[in-house]
């Protein structure tokens, strides 16, 4: 008997959909006419272990108890899942092979995986299994993935990182909770102040961003404009650049900061001759953006429709799950298998019955043009999130469906679209001795942006302002090198600085999967720069709504603030935790585990040494400015965190557990 362990209910009514029939449904599980099995897991089944399931004593909350560091990992059946982990050791033990279907990601392997070792499949059984990866729950797909199984030992790796992972979170988390919560105790705070490994650096985020723009003092600065015209009557505008001897009165982002210079170079150029220094032409093009992965999808929805992160991932999850309108949501790649390329043109012919208002689109599509989305080189366990071939009215979506659905359509459909291509010209001019610059941009082929063009109807048109070192204008003369011009007019602008601007949902999931633009040592910069990442595609909305969940932030219309909780936790706890500097790095350990790069004793050995010193750094201060009383936290990790604490002393069994401080269990499969 072959038994199919899905990751979802879901998931595994779409294999069984494509296996022989007829078939019997029973509880936790689907019968197949040649008698085999479809089951499935709903999510983790297995949870870690609480500090008192390894000793009684650890419900206590204790200085004396930390760091706590389990010598033998447990694991323990979640609220409500004994009945189908009973099932599934019964079905484990009775197949003869087994086939691993978790969700394709770091999360999805390891569901399987630790079910697997918990019922205690024979070693044999466990080398022999084979790994179904579906990324798409239509019946040709699943039937397709079906056909091109792998071992599933390819894949360990891939669980051992997201064991890691889970082990690290449980002893980062736990353990640093209760350190400050028990100071802060001592300081007449009677809340939990709860501390995560990637919670803590967000909030850290949000906090420093509201500092800085607390703290902000605007202050004026000054541009001038020259208004150019040509012999033939033809005019523009040109930017001033100041020169190195203007250095003593411009911050340090060159903006002048004194009016009288910029007044004085506005009247020295008023009605004076100009003559163009250079032309530089050149022509870009731009190809179309790669279709999404989740991240990038969460920050354009919130973008253009205000949605939170947690809300595009709901709703991907049903088009994905109930609909079959898309591919696999929560995925972190942007490419997609070359293979996927001989579908284009039914997933067009889903596209415009699936949503009327990209007919016109799918029809000026060339489904031959391949754009470099398709590589297989890029493609891991999981490809980009498009639509798939499943066809449905318009009228079982949801609002909020149909925009999600019609975000993924348009930059798939983007693919089959002719790069856009853009005519830059810029010119400098010198004027009473000063240089000034212009710049112009012509749209000769839009290309992929005619897609868009709805979308961004409501953006401001591009004026003739600052861009970057010139004045952005839609066109320019025909100018060439040495040709005189007159200066009309020099036109003085003053302008104030402006403070950074709140985080939204957009900016900070672009600040989480960017995060290496915010750690402050530069050699872990480097290093992040192209692994970096708070969380993964998986995680990152359930973190931002677990900070909101526990008081920690807030909203004002678009904009997510720190409340006074929040901003008292980040002061109360070391800089080291607020910053996203060892989070990044465990992900990009994490990855090079996944990656056969790094092991797991490599990756855990160093995270329980500086956990013991974290923790001795918790207990020689006392945080201050923290609000006095019991602060409305919600959720589960406050009543996980919260049972137990005491203000008792001493544990007989404490020597005992100090022994095992500075070893971590192996993995277990």
């Amino acid at each position: 008997m072959i038994l199919y362990i899905a990751e979802k209910p879901s998931l595994g009514r779409a294999i069984a959909a494509v296996l022989p029939k007829p078939q019997q449904k029973e509880q936790g599980c689907i019968r197949l006419a040649n008698g085999d099995v479809v089951s499935w897991c709903v999510g983790h089944l297995l949870e870690q272990a609480e500090p008192e399931d390894y000793d009684p004593q650890y419900k206590k909350w204790q200085a004396a108890h930390l760091p706590i560091v389990p010598e033998q990992w447990q694991l323990k059946a979640r609220k409500g899942c004994a009945a189908q982990l009973k099932l599934l050791k019964q079905l484990i033990k009775q197949a003869d092979q087994l086939v691993h279907a978790g969700d394709p990601d770091r999360e999805g392997q390891l569901l399987v995986d630790e079910v697997l070792a918990w019922a205690g499949a024979a070693n044999s059984k466990i080398a022999a299994t084979q790994r179904l990866l579906i990324n798409d729950l239509n019946p040709a797909a699943v039937s397709r993935a079906l056909a091109q199984m792998k071992p599933n030992n390819d894949f360990k790796p891939l669980s051992v990182s997201a064991l890691a992972r889970s082990r690290a979170d449980w002893l980062y988390g736990l353990n640093l909770t209760r350190a400050y919560t028990l100071q802060g105790q001592k300081g007449g705070y009677r809340g939990v102040l709860s501390v995560g490994r990637v919670q803590t650096p967000v909030l850290g985020l949000v906090v420093r961003r509201d500092n800085e723009i607390a703290d902000f003092v605007s202050k004026p600065f000054y541009q001038v404009l020259a208004h150019l015209q040509t012999a033939a009557g033809e005019s523009f505008t040109a930017l001033w650049q100041p020169s190195a001897a203007c250095e003593p009165y411009q911050d340090e982002d060159g903006r002048v900061l004194v009016r009288e210079l910029a007044a004085m170079v506005q009247r020295k150029i008023t009605n004076q001759p100009a003559q163009v220094e250079t032309v530089e032409r050149k022509q870009k093009k731009q190809a179309p953006p790669l279709p999404y992965n989740l991240s990038a999808l969460q920050i354009d929805a919130a973008r253009r429709y205000g949605l939170s992160a947690q809300q595009v991932l709901d709703c991907c999850q049903q088009l994905y799950e109930q609909h079959q309108l898309i591919t696999y949501p929560r995925s972190d790649n942007r490419y997609l298998p070359t293979a996927h390329f001989a579908e284009a043109a039914k997933v067009s012919q889903a596209i415009a019955v699936n949503q009327p208002e990209l007919q016109s689109a799918v029809q000026a599509a060339d489904l031959s043009r391949r754009s470099k989305a398709w590589d297989d080189s890029k493609v891991e366990a999981h490809h980009a999130i498009i639509p798939t071939v499943k066809q449905v009215a318009l009228s079982r979506l949801s609002a909020t469906e149909q925009k999600i659905y019609q975000l993924i359509a348009t930059q798939y459909l983007a693919q089959f679209y002719p790069d856009s291509i853009t005519d830059e010209v810029r010119a400098t001019i010198t004027i009473a001795k000063g240089l000034f610059k212009a710049l112009a941009n012509t749209e000769r082929v839009a290309g992929w942006k005619q897609l868009f063009r709805k979308e961004d109807a409501n953006k401001p048109n591009a004026v003739v302002e600052d861009h970057a070192d010139a004045a952005l204008q839609t066109s320019l003369p025909a100018l060439t090198v040495g040709q005189t011009l007159h200066c009309l007019q020099g036109e003085l602008i003053e302008k104030q600085t402006q403070p950074p601007k709140h985080f939204t949902d957009a900016t900070l999931l672009a600040a989480m999967t960017g995060i290496a633009r915010y750690v402050t040592d530069p050699v872990i910069r480097k290093v992040l720069k192209d692994t970096d990442g708070l969380g993964t595609e998986a995680t990152r909305a359930g973190i931002i709504e677990l900070l909101f969940k526990r008081g920690y932030l807030q909203r004002q219309g678009k904009q997510i603030l720190a409340t006074a909780t929040g901003k008292a936790l980040i002061a109360a706890l070391p800089a080291s935790a607020g910053l996203p500097d060892m989070t990044a790095q465990w992900e990009a350990a994490l990855t090079a585990i996944s990656q056969r790069q790094q092991s797991y004793q490599q990756f855990m050995t160093p995270l329980l040494a500086s956990l013991q010193q974290m923790i001795m750094q918790a207990g020689q201060a006392i945080p201050t400015g923290l609000p006095q009383g019991q602060p409305a936290t919600a959720g589960r990790a406050k009543r996980r965190f919260t049972k137990g604490v005491t203000k008792s002393k001493g544990y007989t069994k404490a020597a005992t557990v100090r022994q095992n401080r500075a070893r971590a269990a192996k993995p277990t499969h």
